[in-house]
């Protein structure tokens, strides 16, 4: 494939990636407007309830707390999905660089390709040239021969004729062309300096989660390293730290 044909389709595979990343940037704007309303409303509540403490009923009390603390959960859950849009986005473009080091590697591997054919087949012309010049000399010194065979008329010149135009003595030898097959896609070098996430230590890709033990010293897995397909609702601990709390 041409060079002018991968950067056509790579080109094409991007062409809706702006917009895709300005919808993305644009509901992260949303949810930190929303939580930033609702941190107004808890600093308005914490307010009201710390200026009438005295004065209000344990209901009243009660219901400023809970809304307080519904408040909290929005931010949290608002937070959450910002987390989850963050991702998304990275792995939005991480795979557009993916498969633009996989069309590069192919592009070299079609380069070396074309190179040692056109190698193999200047080598093999050359060698069938010089196949050929041998051959025209034979046959001139066979014809010399035989016609000073004719010449003579003797019957050891006469069985030398017949010798020498046997069928098969110059067939011209076969040129064999070795079939090359193209390079496979060599895997490309992970950045050393990303860093890595989860139990099996590799780095951010796909969906993942984040573990809610403030002290937990990978915090983010990977959904299928825990065996997660979907988000779990409510808060979720990673294995290590499950058996912390358990021995707790």
């Amino acid at each position: 494939m041409a060079a002018g044909m991968y950067l056509e389709h790579y080109l094409d595979s991007i062409e809706n990636l702006p917009f895709e990343l300005q919808r993305n940037f644009n509901l992260m704007r949303d949810l930190d407007q929303r939580t930033e309303d609702l941190k107004g409303q808890i600093d308005s509540l914490a307010k009201e309830y710390t200026a009438n403490a005295r004065t209000l009923s344990s209901e009243q009390k009660l219901s400023i707390l809970r809304q307080i603390q519904q408040s909290y959960s929005k931010c949290k859950e608002f937070g959450d999905d910002k987390v989850q849009l963050a991702m998304q986005t990275y792995e939005m473009v991480d795979k557009h660089i993916r498969r633009l080091d996989t069309d590069l590697a192919r592009f070299e591997a079609d380069l070396k390709e074309k190179q040692i054919e056109s190698t193999d087949y200047d080598s093999t012309s050359s060698k069938g040239k010089k196949d050929t010049r041998q051959k025209e000399k034979k046959t001139a010194k066979t014809r010399s021969k035989v016609k000073s065979s004719d010449e003579d008329g003797s019957p050891k010149s006469a069985q030398k004729k017949v010798k020498l135009l046997q069928p098969g003595e110059f067939n011209s030898p076969s040129a064999n062309f070795g079939n090359v097959h193209p390079s496979d896609v060599l895997d490309m070098p992970v950045d050393p300096n990303e860093p890595t996430y989860c139990l099996c230590h590799q780095v951010s890709y796909g969906e993942m989660i984040g573990c809610d033990n403030t002290d937990c010293s990978i915090e983010w897995f990977h959904f299928a390293c825990v065996g997660l397909t979907t988000k779990p609702r409510g808060k979720w601990y990673c294995p290590r730290c499950s058996q912390d709390r358990k021995r707790k």
